[in-house]
Parts: structure tokens; C-alpha cells; sequence
């Protein structure tokens, strides 16, 4: 399996999320397509990085994008590092949202 995202996978690995990943080769086009699933209880998290291969064998990504659950559009990162910073923003408020909602939860039952 390819090495891409190694600083996204450390990042979710130590928030606890779950990640299953694949590796599509497209027959028409020269991109290679890795797609990478995470999420707590259900992978319902995407990131989908479209790459090709440079004349000297290296990778290039061209383009990374990132679905987050009950998101219409993708949003657009060139880069790991971009894709890293608006993650930091994002998933500790989904975080806090997702306890207050469990928490509300838990006090209905009751």
C-alpha cells in the first residue's frame, strides 16, 4: 500500500479515529485515486486524493479532497498540510458538539 496522508493518520490515531483505507487505479485516466474513510463509530469521513507519478517516479499529488459527514461539497486542499489545518479547526468543535448531543441524550432517557 502507498505511504500518502502519514501526518493525517498520526493526527487521527491520537483523537481515536478509526480509518480504513484503498487504492483505486482509474483504466481511462493517468491519476491514481486513493480514497481514505475515517470516523469514531461509523467511516462516514472521506478524503479523496487524486495523485500521478512524475517522470522521475515520484508522486505528485494534484489535488485532495475532504467530505466531512453531511457535507454537499468537497472541500479543496493542495496540500497534507492544508488538509491537516482546517482539520485541527474542525473536528475538536464536531467533537464537543457530538458529547452535547450525547449528553442531551442520555438526559431524555433518564
Amino acid at each position: 500500500m502507498i505511504t500518502v496522508l502519514n501526518q493525517t493518520k498520526q493526527y487521527l490515531k491520537s483523537r481515536n479515529y478509526q480509518y480504513e483505507k484503498s487504492y483505486i487505479r482509474p483504466l481511462m485516466t493517468p491519476e491514481s485515486v486513493y480514497v481514505f474513510k475515517f470516523g469514531r463509530g461509523a467511516l462516514n469521513n472521506r478524503v479523496i486524493i487524486r495523485y500521478s507519478h512524475t517522470w522521475t517516479g515520484r508522486r505528485k499529488i494534484n489535488e485532495i479532497d475532504l467530505r466531512l459527514h453531511k457535507q454537499k461539497h468537497p472541500r479543496i486542499f493542495r496540500t497534507e498540510k492544508d488538509l491537516l489545518d482546517y482539520l485541527e479547526s474542525r473536528l475538536p468543535q464536531r467533537e464537543q458538539k457530538e458529547e452535547q448531543e450525547h449528553q442531551t441524550d442520555e438526559e431524555n432517557a433518564k
